[in-house]
């Protein structure tokens, strides 16, 4: 029931951070951020290969094609021409080409191995392709220094070193955003980071911890929001989580998780007409979730709200017939509303579609004994003791259905192991058993 996605991206971007290269006027470092006072600075250094040049700006351009070619001409003539290794990656990885993009930074850092900015290109792209190594290029460029922008620069090498060791080496993890955030107080994301790891690790004292410290720097934070909405949950407060699920609506009015996680915690808290009135407004906003959906249905249903749950569930099976849960809400619904022969015929729907379907065959019992379909009523009861376990009205619908087919002995046999686990919860039906039982069972 957790909330997530509305937050920053795992992993920085990679133009991005070449930006630092850009902006200090290192030839080499290529990003859509700073291009043009990076390429002023670049023509105006008779040194560098025409070439190059023109490489970058193609990649200005977006033009990855002539920037390929050119770049390809100056490692040519030039091996150890580290820039144009770099810009080389920076192009494999724009166009998609992961493993010519790592190549490419291998060869650029292994010519000049204390360029920060390689280091942490070459270890975010390892990292993007699974590959072992990339724990060792992140964490030399926390080492390093970052040509501009230093402390911008650390951080993010320390942020991509706390993702690629969260299931690794999560006490490193916790320490690398430690670091990040001490090197930036007023940064919420390694705080946000920590916060969902430690999470993640079942340690909430302390991941609330990390959240509350986010929100403090960024009091709009969505993420720092949720997660001290999911961790209020787990321990069954519904309504701190709903007072913060507010303040995650009111900054996001019309983002349609919020109004449905909200929905939920209100429901899971008994506040049915309050939860189904975010729920509504969710399904405004995201007309096709089923889940969305099928939440609303269910809480109709809860609700006694029996005619919106109908149409709701139909509209359900009308977009998937062969949805076993949509058939079985209705079916429920129907009983609710003495519909039995149509309840029957959803329920039926429900276990052809998923012959394991206990809870459906229990429903199903209790419609075919409405309309007097006994045999089919303890055939159902006898299916759900299958997946199961046998409960005292499973025992007594057996029983009264037995008993009207005139099979004393097993309707007898059903009246007494009713009695056996009834213990008093069910005075009617006890008083109705031990009635039966004088009437069918022969006299000693």
């Amino acid at each position: 029931m957790g909330l997530r996605g509305m937050g920053a991206a795992k992993w920085p971007e990679i133009g991005l951070l070449a930006a630092a290269l850009c902006v200090a006027g290192l030839p080499g470092a290529t990003t859509t951020a700073q291009t043009v006072r990076h390429h002023q600075i670049a023509q105006q250094d008779s040194s560098l290969p025409p070439e190059l040049v023109q490489a970058e700006i193609a990649i200005e351009k977006k033009d990855f094609t002539s920037a390929e070619l050119g770049l390809k001409k100056v490692v040519a003539a030039n091996p150890a021409n580290y820039q144009a290794w770099f810009d080389l990656g920076f192009v494999y990885n724009a166009i998609g080409n992961t493993q010519d993009s790592i190549a490419a930074y291998r060869r650029s850092v292994a010519i000049k191995p204390d360029v920060f900015e390689s280091n942490l290109n070459l270890g975010l792209m390892l990292a993007k392709a699974g590959e072992p190594d990339a724990e060792q290029f992140l964490r030399s460029a926390t080492t390093l220094k970052p040509t501009a922008n230093v402390n911008d620069g650390h951080v993010r090498a320390w942020l991509s070193l706390g993702h690629l060791l969260e299931n690794s080496k999560p006490e490193q993890a916790i320490e690398a955003y430690k670091n990040a955030a001490t090197l930036q107080p007023k940064n919420a994301e390694p705080h946000l980071s920590a916060g969902l790891l430690l999470e993640k690790q079942s340690r909430f004292a302390d991941a609330e911890q990390e959240y509350k410290q986010a929100l403090e720097i960024d009091p709009s934070s969505s993420d720092a929001l949720t997660g001290l909405a999911n961790l209020d949950m787990r321990g069954n407060r519904y309504s701190d989580a709903a007072e913060v699920l507010r303040k995650l609506v009111a900054i996001h009015p019309n983002d349609a998780a919020a109004h449905m996680q909200l929905g939920r915690v209100l429901a899971a808290g008994g506040n049915d007409d309050a939860a189904i009135a975010e729920l509504e407004t969710a399904a405004k906003l995201e007309p096709k979730d089923i889940n969305l959906q099928r939440d609303l249905a269910d809480l109709y249903s809860r609700s006694k709200k029996y005619d919106q749950a109908e149409a709701q569930y139909r509209s359900l099976i009308a977009a998937n017939p062969n949805d076993p849960q949509a058939h079985h809400g209705l079916g429920v619904v129907l009983l609710k509303e003495r519909k039995f022969s149509l309840a029957q015929q959803e329920l039926l729907a429900a276990v052809r579609l998923k012959p394991d379907f206990g809870a459906a065959y229990g429903d199903l019992a209790v419609a075919a004994n409405e309309n007097k379909n006994y045999a089919l009523a303890i055939k159902a009861a006898d299916a759900r003791a299958k997946y199961l376990p046998e409960i005292p009205v499973s025992y007594f619908l057996r029983a009264t259905a037995y008993d009207h087919l005139r099979d004393y002995k097993q309707a007898a046999e059903n009246y007494h192991k009713f009695l056996e686990v009834a213990q008093g919860e069910y005075p009617d039906q006890e008083w109705q058993a031990r009635h039966r039982l004088i009437a069918i069972e022969p006299r000693k």
